[in-house]
């Protein structure tokens, strides 16, 4: 599992435009890095509401993008990973359409959730103020359907409505979302919005124990199809070291605001603590389609009394700092000054977070690349992204301001960066070295230390200064060695 090559994770439309174009960049510029892709949701359609993880058809690609042997053929290059949008579908699909017009006549009315449905005998004041969600307000939406007006359940959006697992034409429904995602190539899975899907009487609704029989329902059907697991949550970091032990893997959210705190408060301690009880099953990533997770390594109303990776005063610090480091453009994106807006989450480019500092860029990378787990590049940050505080202005939707869309041209000149020549060879090493298949270990004090992968006579090891923000990474090379400080590495030495 540490062996495992680097991940892209990227939008298709983009980054390349169509699936093809994906795996020509693949093959060519980007040629050396990656071994596996997470193409985010390219169904029908792409670029709905909620950037297509609100698809109408999630059995069809998008034609815009391509097609499902245009998929086939880039799975035979490198893994595959596409998302199962487990939670909800889109109030546009044909079911819930049909549901809308005729009501508990529809035969597709099973699949989708009401008020009642969970509160058969009625929700108290209590019952509605305990229901976790990531966004303000009630997870309900007025809607006629059969020409009665009902409480649809919208954990996200309006236009998201939610599935209920209770039901066998639910389930029905995903199994044919996992036969068209096999038949395709698709080897890894990455269920989003699963935390969200038992709704039970008389708790949060969130990661109950029906998430967890539903979960082990979704793995049993992907182990038979030969495909492996990631389970998308967002929490106290304890639920995933939990969870770990369950799934095939999970995201190391903490990391990416642990490596920020390092960096902006001269602290590794934290980072040092987490090291120790992290789970190994992990995809690790600094940043995603999504924002960059704060909960993740705070207290939280799911673990009460249960202190965090970080003290609130430490949190609010890093998130001021990110602030700062951004110029004031996470701000605009961040909260209740962007819509789609997530408690937890800070919007933001990680190169603008961490000041657009090309050696403090690269030093979280290198320790993204180096700690056990299977390392996931968002495709904004191969390029060391900025904040694309145009396309959030268009929009007016926070996590566009990490969303932004390359042309050829752009990455071209990107890809001549002396911090992203850097990054990709840093991913290459990453990819290819023989001692990422072997044993890990970490020391890690106030401001400095060391991570190291040994495997016989095959060694990487990397010294690190986040005040200085400086490293010195040494790898095996035959039977000398190669070294190079975060200077010589920019400067292409």
């Amino acid at each position: 599992m540490n062996g495992t090559p680097p991940q892209l994770i990227t939008y298709v439309d983009r980054l390349a435009g169509t699936v093809a174009g994906v795996q020509e960049m693949l093959d060519t510029r980007l040629s050396g890095m990656f071994g596996g892709i997470h193409l985010l949701p390219y169904f029908t359609p792409f670029d709905g509401v909620d950037a297509g993880f609100d698809p109408r058809d999630h059995t069809r690609i998008d034609p815009r993008l391509g097609t499902w042997d245009d998929v086939r053929a880039l799975s035979g290059d490198a893994v595959v990973m596409s998302d199962v949008i487990v939670n909800h579908v889109s109030a546009d699909s044909d079911a819930f359409l049909d549901v809308r017009r005729r009501g508990d006549a529809s035969p597709w009315a099973p699949m989708f959730l009401t008020l009642d449905a969970v509160f058969p005998d009625g929700a108290r004041e209590d019952d509605l103020a305990r229901i976790y969600r990531p966004r303000p307000g009630l997870p309900f939406t007025v809607m006629e359907l059969g020409g009665r007006k009902r409480l649809v359940w919208t954990t996200f959006t309006a236009d998201q409505v939610d599935i209920d697992l209770r039901t066998e034409v639910a389930w029905d429904y995903l199994t044919s979302v996992l036969d068209a995602l096999g038949a395709a190539g698709v080897t890894m899975l990455r269920l989003d919005a699963v935390g969200y899907t038992g709704k039970e009487a008389g708790t949060d609704c969130f990661m109950t124990a029906s998430t967890d029989r539903y979960t082990r329902r979704i793995l049993e059907l992907a182990h038979d199809r030969g495909m492996r697991v990631l389970l998308e949550v967002h929490g106290h970091f304890t639920q995933q070291i939990d969870i770990a032990r369950s799934v095939d893997y999970v995201y190391d959210f903490a990391l990416p605001p642990l490596l920020l705190h390092a960096l902006h408060a001269h602290d590794l301690r934290p980072l040092a603590q987490w090291l120790d009880v992290r789970p190994a099953n992990t995809i690790t990533v600094l940043d995603t389609h999504d924002g960059i997770g704060i909960v993740d390594v705070g207290e939280s109303d799911l673990k009460p009394g249960v202190p965090g990776l970080l003290a609130p005063a430490q949190i609010d610090a890093l998130v001021e700092a990110i602030h700062d480091a951004s110029g004031g453009t996470s701000r605009l994106a961040t909260g209740a000054a962007a819509s789609n807006l997530d408690l937890y989450q800070v919007n933001c480019t990680y190169y603008d977070a961490v000041g657009a500092d090309d050696r403090a860029y690269l030093l979280a990378r290198l320790v993204q690349l180096m700690v056990p787990g299977v390392p996931q590049v968002y495709y904004v940050g191969l390029f060391a992204g900025r904040n694309d505080v145009e396309l959030l202005r268009a929009t007016g939707v926070g996590r566009d301001v990490n969303r932004h869309h390359y042309t050829a041209d752009e990455i071209d000149l990107e890809l001549e960066r002396p911090v992203v020549r850097a990054l990709g060879e840093l991913l290459r090493l990453r990819a290819a070295h023989p001692a990422f298949d072997g044993t890990f270990t970490a020391d890690l004090a106030d401001t400095r230390g060391l991570l190291r992968w040994e495997q016989g006579a095959h060694r990487v090891t990397m010294e690190l200064d986040v005040a200085q923000r400086s490293f010195t990474l040494t790898a095996t090379d035959g039977d000398a060695d190669w070294r190079r400080t975060v200077d010589e590495l920019l400067a292409g030495a």
